[in-house]
């Protein structure tokens, strides 16, 4: 049977500084995020944040494998 909660982080202690990195990806992108409910924004703003965190993950990983 699959996870129905596929948000759900396998470190817990990474939750507080993934939730960090959103908030400073929307910041430089200009959404209004906040802590709580955003339903008031697009999908297309929410799917921005989430996009361009994956983005600088994947920048991050791959400069980290090339020392």
């Amino acid at each position: 049977m699959a996870n129905k909660q596929s948000s759900k982080t396998e470190v817990p202690q990474a939750r507080q500084a993934m939730d960090k990195f959103k908030m400073e990806v929307a910041g430089e992108l200009g959404v209004p995020l906040k802590n709580g409910y955003n339903g008031d924004l697009t999908s297309a703003q929410t799917g921005s944040v989430g996009g361009e965190m994956v983005r600088q993950m994947i920048k991050r990983q791959e400069e980290e494998m090339s020392r």
